[in-house]
């Protein structure tokens, strides 16, 4: 499927800022066999004074701007054409929890996407004894992991509810967990929370959904802007799996990835300083358009 993707966000400041740095991660990454963008521009008013683009320790495209006069507005404009082309639903050829603990400590590598990174507590995701107790309650003796990141994610989606102004960005996982509410980066971060504590290693995912459903499919929550879902090491036969708790469904052709992390701070669309006063406001649109069937 191939898609074109516009991304707007806006940010006008009361006061304006004289200086200004920030990291980027609003680009699609080409993913061989998976994902290929075709074509990209991601457009930054006013020009900033300086721009470099390059990758971060996870592979992601990332863009640092810098500007050292005043502004008070500040656009980001993405434009993509994105092909997206989902292998068939996986066979389940992981083991279940004691083999992939032994798997992991087998895994000799420390490449970006080797498991040992998404084990542990992150900026944003830090051990819960409440999410871990929920996790296990989902399990049976003879679950594979694969069948475990599947449980987890469908109670995840029966006992939380999708409310945009239920949470913030700096919503914690417990808080978000124990309200049962959040969007979709709630949804995200409980659930390597929750994978985390059951020895599985789970990573964070940025990227966009498509806006309209096909004839006779429902809207996927979370189209609005930008998506987040999961993705969990299923062992060295299976790897890397992504899921999506905020729709209940193994991640397909609708969704673009535009990178990977361990949580929201590793990937978030921006971050950086600034020098101001006063408050600001922002907005935030996303539209994702299929172009053929």
């Amino acid at each position: 499927m191939r898609y074109d993707v516009t991304l707007r966000i806006e940010y006008r400041y009361d006061q304006a800022s004289d200086h200004a740095r920030s990291l980027l991660h609003l680009t699609p990454p080409t993913l061989p066999g998976r994902q290929e963008v075709i074509a990209g521009l991601l457009s930054i008013e006013p020009t900033p004074q300086e721009r470099r683009e390059g990758q971060d320790f996870f592979g992601n495209r990332a863009t640092l701007v810098s500007f050292h006069k005043p502004i008070q507005e500040l656009t980001l404009t993405l434009k993509a054409q994105v092909s997206r082309r989902m292998p068939p639903e996986p066979m389940d050829l992981s083991q279940d929890r004691a083999g992939l603990a032994r798997e992991i400590e087998a895994h000799r590598s420390v490449a970006p996407d080797a498991p040992h990174h998404f084990l542990g507590p992150s900026p944003r995701v830090s051990p819960s004894t409440a999410i871990t107790r929920f996790g296990e309650a989902q399990l049976s003796p003879s679950m594979s992991v694969l069948q475990i990141t599947r449980a987890i994610g469908q109670a995840l989606h029966r006992e939380m509810s999708f409310d945009a102004e239920a949470t913030d960005v700096l919503t914690s996982p417990g808080e978000a967990f124990h309200n049962r509410r959040g969007v979709c980066q709630d949804f995200a971060h409980v659930m390597i929370a929750c994978l985390r504590g059951l020895g599985i290693p789970a990573g964070y995912v940025s990227g966009f959904l498509r806006t309209s459903p096909p004839p006779g499919q429902p809207r996927l929550e979370g189209a609005d802007a930008m998506h987040a879902w999961v993705r969990a090491w299923c062992g060295s036969e299976l790897g890397w799996v992504e899921y999506d708790p905020t729709n209940d469904i193994l991640v397909g052709d609708d969704h673009i990835v535009v990178a990977y992390g361990r949580d929201y701070a590793d990937v978030s669309p921006i971050k950086g300083t600034l020098r101001s006063a006063g408050g600001h406001d922002s907005t935030h649109s996303v539209d994702v358009v299929p172009v053929d069937a």
